[in-house]
């Protein structure tokens, strides 16, 4: 049977869109308090009245997980503000692709930030949390779910870069999921396909219409489906480790 996640805390970055305000949703009807973390304050003051409506526990955090510090402070204010951290799930990401041929160099060093260092960043700051809350009731497990890609497995024409961030993501996961398992974090990777998100829309407009065509008879995946798997992970009796779920639309090929 699974666990649910009553006095539990969970900070989640990304939170204010897509698969981040799913996964806060999914989390807090399973009991956990849950800490929003995102740029857009607004977003996630709407998200948190509606977990609050339903007899939830949820706090905002407006950071830009790309500064150190303020992914720190997120780590912090949650620890402080609902008194321990059990669940991170680094989800903050940006996907803008295109040919590597006069790229603009902006855009990569954004993904860089964001899906990389601004991960490492909450990382960080959150292991020491985790490692606690892994020795304590209620549950005595922790967890770090980091969101990837199936771009994280294989490399593809016109996403170089977003392929390179997406793989490191990989490579740090499973490093650090050896060094702290025996002591009860669990280190797990999801790797999406194609979702029905707004990564698409921060790309230029020609970059749009290609990932368009692309994608075209495809039923994308819901946001929700992701958190289902996510919360599918977090939710596994103390003995079972999910290190890794790869999950595509049915109709994707690549």
């Amino acid at each position: 049977m699974p666990d649910r996640l009553d006095g539990t805390v969970a900070l989640i970055t990304g939170a204010s869109s897509g698969i981040g305000e799913a996964t806060a949703l999914a989390f807090a009807e399973q009991g956990a308090a849950v800490a929003l973390a995102a740029r857009r304050a607004d977003r996630l003051e709407a998200l948190a009245a509606k977990i609050r409506e339903a007899g939830g526990t949820a706090v905002t955090i407006a950071a830009d997980v790309t500064d150190e510090q303020q992914a720190r402070e997120a780590v912090k204010r949650t620890a402080a503000e609902l008194g321990r951290l059990d669940t991170l799930v680094n989800n903050a990401g940006v996907m803008l692709v295109g040919p590597v041929v006069d790229a603009p160099v902006k855009e990569w060093e954004r993904m860089v930030q964001v899906n990389l260092l601004g991960l490492l960043y909450c990382a960080h700051a959150a292991l020491p949390h985790l490692l606690e809350a892994a020795e304590s009731q209620p549950r005595r497990v922790a967890d770090m779910v980091n969101i990837s890609s199936v771009a994280g497995r294989t490399a593809r024409r016109g996403f170089g870069v977003y392929n390179a961030t997406k793989h490191a993501v990989g490579a740090f996961s499973e490093s650090l999921r050896q060094e702290v398992t025996g002591r009860h974090v669990r280190v797990s990777l999801v790797e999406p396909g194609a979702v029905e998100t707004e990564l698409v829309s921060q790309n230029r407009p020609e970059i749009q219409e290609l990932l368009g065509q692309r994608f075209t008879g495809v039923e994308r995946l819901q946001a929700a489906d992701i958190a289902d798997a996510i919360n599918y992970i977090v939710t596994r009796p103390r003995r079972v480790a999910v290190n890794e779920i790869l999950i595509r639309p049915t109709e994707q090929e690549p």
